[in-house]
């Protein structure tokens, strides 16, 4: 695969940290990232990169230091419940030197959904209520318990459901830039046919991301090349040219 990136837009960045043991060794399959991805690329936030980090509370400060300092926004996924293995919000206070204990509002919160059903708010499940100083609270209208907001880094659950209702929450509140348009054109050849000519094209067209991904099937090789940018005239204009070097 090969895909030509350029700055081509003012667009606010993003990156995204997805955090958890069970990602990395294959027990959980991760659909957050795809899933953000979508959402910001609907909203013109452009993501720039991902890192999938294990239950590390070093490797976890390190990257919230290095990626809040590059992006406009990044997302956290992962490791806010309230089992011990559960570190991300510390390590968002450590990242950022604050201090984080139980906050009245989070505990509120909780307090009021286990009383709905009938469960205990114990110790496990008050940790959910720690909460870094200064941060702003995320809501969580499936399970309650809240992610948070401090500085520019945006502190999520892992559970998909959760995730996607805190991403609902956010996003309306960020300033976007202009959303990624995007056409495909499907060339059965293989990728060492067709890289001289997209090479080119990219070249002409260094606004525009060009992107070429290959496939198999029945022992035919080809690729599709995706086309996207800020300006739909743009990518009509390399699309057409495109399809005059490889007409069907």
């Amino acid at each position: 695969m090969t895909d030509t990136l350029t700055d081509h837009t003012a667009n606010p960045t993003a990156a995204m940290i997805v955090i958890g043991d069970e990602i990395l060794s294959g027990r959980t399959r991760d659909s957050n990232m795809h899933y953000l991805a979508g959402e910001l690329t609907k909203a013109g936030i452009d993501l720039r990169e991902v890192r999938m980090i294990r239950d590390d509370a070093s490797a976890i400060v390190a990257a919230v230091r290095a990626l809040s300092l590059t992006n406009t926004h990044v997302f956290t996924s992962g490791g806010i419940g309230p089992t011990h293995d559960d570190i991300t919000a510390d390590c968002i206070a450590e990242a950022f030197g604050v201090p984080i204990d139980i906050r009245q509002d989070a505990r509120e919160l909780l307090a009021a959904h286990y009383a709905r059903s009938g469960t205990e708010l114990n110790a496990a499940r008050l940790r959910m209520a720690r909460i870094p100083d200064g941060a702003q609270l995320i809501e969580n209208p499936v399970s309650a318990a809240p992610g948070f907001i401090l500085e520019n880094v945006h502190v999520m659950a892992g559970v998909p459901t959760v995730f996607q209702a805190m991403v609902a929450s956010v996003l309306p509140r960020m300033t976007g830039g202009k959303p990624l348009m995007s056409q495909t054109l499907r060339i059965q050849r293989g990728e060492g046919d067709i890289a001289g000519p997209l090479g080119e094209l990219a070249a002409r067209y260094p606004d525009l991301s060009i992107g070429s991904y290959p496939y198999q099937v029945n022992g035919v090789y080809g690729a599709n090349i995706v086309i996207r940018g800020a300006e739909g005239a743009r990518v009509d204009a390399a699309m057409a040219e495109l399809g005059t070097f490889f007409p069907e």
